[in-house]
């Protein structure tokens, strides 16, 4: 049925729709939350550290009262200053290669590539390219606006599709997806 994760047959129908395939054809919501998992490890350390440094470097002055009550106050450092804009250009630097052109061009970014599926162009099933991919980052914000609910839609949509999904038209797939049953009895009817 499939070769590669190519539709059935490698070519277009004549009207040129691909008919919805069973939701078992599509990468799962938990897969999909693995990867979104595994592709934030990086911006999280990166913060992390940054948020260390800047809270490492303060000034802290303190002052205590004379009825035992004590204030401080942090003074930010140049340091601290200096990591948190050194952080924040190499998270917006690994978005733009992880999401924009590596899932662009490949179909996987990071987290993707690890648990074996890739973003393809519900039409075409080919990877949807830098700019259709950076868009559908920032469609998932879409997702978000209702108490996150959009991320969820792949639990009861047809073709596992969230909201941002939809808006661009891309859906997940498995990187070598399963023949399904009977694929043997198929593969030999072929040959």
């Amino acid at each position: 049925m499939f070769r590669g994760a190519s539709r059935p047959n490698d070519r277009p129908p004549p009207n040129g729709v691909w008919p919805t395939l069973p939701a078992t054809h599509y990468t799962s919501w938990i897969a999909r939350f693995a990867a979104w998992l595994l592709d934030m490890i990086p911006i999280l350390v990166g913060a992390g550290i940054g948020n260390a440094v800047d809270i490492g470097s303060a000034h802290l002055d303190c002052v205590t009262y004379e009825n035992g009550g004590v204030a401080c106050s942090a003074t930010r450092s140049v340091t601290g200053d200096i990591a948190l804009v050194l952080v924040s250009a190499f998270v917006l630097s690994y978005c733009l290669w992880n999401y924009g052109y590596r899932q662009g061009a490949t179909g996987s970014s990071i987290g993707k590539s690890v648990l074996k599926f890739r973003v393809v162009h519900e039409k075409t099933w080919q990877p949807v390219g830098f700019g259709r991919s950076i868009v559908r980052q920032l469609a998932h914000s879409v997702d978000a606006i209702v108490c996150f609910v959009g991320y969820l839609f792949p639990l009861w949509d047809t073709k596992r599709q969230t909201l941002a999904d939809k808006i661009v038209a891309t859906v997940c797939v498995p990187r070598n997806p399963s023949p399904g049953p009977g694929a043997a009895q198929r593969q030999k009817r072929l040959t």
